[in-house]
């Protein structure tokens, strides 16, 4: 290539929303689109047990990189590198071609630094492989999807879902099949008048409408947009002393619950039931997925938003063969102790004292 020809830039969609909005269910409608099998994935999770990564239909050799960790948080997981990852993959042949890279972040993400790394004039380059990354990509859109039925509590109590609607190109209203938008479509555009509302049930909605080519601007997503802009690439990012582990974020825990048997579906349905019907508990997602003794082969995906919790339903098989049930609980203030309790019981632990008392019997003490 001879010095001075332009290169196309490869263009980036970030994909944001608050826990349990339904990111990973639109995505599944884009990618189902052949227009955009030739669509490489970040998909950045909370916590350092992944479950998304495992519900996306990638369809064949689809380029992927997990993460986790916050995105938006200057130590964890680097959006840069999970770039560069992909270019490097791409120009080995390690990875297919691809033409546009959709971003999905974790819930608690403020879209701010992320959008800094990826536009002129934000966070500086500071070694080689950011250079790379920067004349390689562009940020061209970002997609906020909104819970018409539980954005009303996140944007009283989270502040990242606020900035996720105030930076976004386009909002996607979810839900709407079981509860009426109630006004939302103007109460979001008082906080980001330039965003474009779509109704995900609607007849005529058209996910292809969320990537259309283009470079993205901050200019008239309403006040403070660019000035948080200002303060991220003047400040450090990261949310409080605990920004160093992946499984917490601010005031916000992620738990992870692991066991390797098959689980008793009654039993599942029990626990689950207590963690999202206890009042004050703090719960705003479960997710994850569950081998269940009627079926081992075909796992049970696992949802729930704040006290919502949804039908079991079931894959057909294990993504990538990890047959092992995983779950997830992300909340506030949550009493891990007896969370941790509870699945152990659920999934045939021995409980701490009894586990001591086994163990003196095999030893002949008491």
């Amino acid at each position: 290539m001879r010095p001075g020809k332009p290169v196309d830039q490869i263009p980036v969609f970030l994909l944001t929303g608050f826990l349990g909005a339904g990111k990973t269910t639109l995505l599944n409608r884009i990618l189902e689109n052949p227009s955009f099998q030739d669509t490489a994935l970040i998909i950045n999770e909370f916590g350092l047990v992944s479950v998304d990564h495992d519900l996306i239909r990638e369809g064949r050799e689809r380029p992927v990189v997990t993460t986790t960790g916050c995105i938006c948080c200057t130590v964890g997981s680097d959006l840069r590198s999970s770039l560069d990852e992909l270019l490097i993959g791409r120009r080995d042949d390690r990875l297919p071609p691809f033409s546009r890279v959709i971003v999905e972040t974790t819930g608690l993400a403020d879209p701010a630094p992320i959008i800094n790394s990826l536009i002129p004039g934000g966070v500086a380059a500071l070694s080689l492989r950011d250079h790379a990354v920067a004349r390689a990509f562009r940020l061209s859109g970002a997609i906020a999807v909104v819970d018409v039925q539980g954005i009303g509590a996140a944007l009283k109590s989270h502040s990242e879902s606020l900035r996720q609607i105030a930076f976004a190109d386009h909002a996607v209203l979810t839900r709407t099949d079981a509860a009426p938008a109630h006004g939302w479509p103007e109460r979001l555009r008082t906080i980001n008048p330039a965003l474009r509302v779509h109704d995900a049930a609607a007849a005529d909605f058209d996910p292809a409408r969320l990537l259309a080519p283009g470079s993205y601007s901050a200019f008239g997503k309403g006040e403070g947009v660019e000035a948080w802009l200002m303060a991220e690439t003047d400040h450090h990012h990261d949310h409080g002393a605990d920004f160093h582990n992946l499984n917490r974020h601010g005031n916000v825990v992620a738990i992870p619950l692991m066991h390797d048997q098959p689980l008793e579906l009654g039993a599942l349905r029990r626990f689950l039931i207590k963690l999202t019907s206890t009042p004050g508990n703090g719960i705003l997602r479960i997710k994850g997925l569950v081998a269940l003794q009627d079926d081992p082969a075909a796992p049970a995906v696992v949802h729930a938003v704040q006290h919502r919790l949804y039908p079991v339903a079931r894959l057909d098989a294990w993504p990538q063969g990890q047959a092992s049930s995983r779950l997830v609980v992300i909340g506030t203030y949550l009493d891990e102790a007896a969370i941790r309790a509870d699945f152990d019981t659920l999934a045939g632990k021995p409980q701490p004292f009894l586990a001591s008392v086994l163990d003196a019997f095999k030893r002949g003490g008491a």
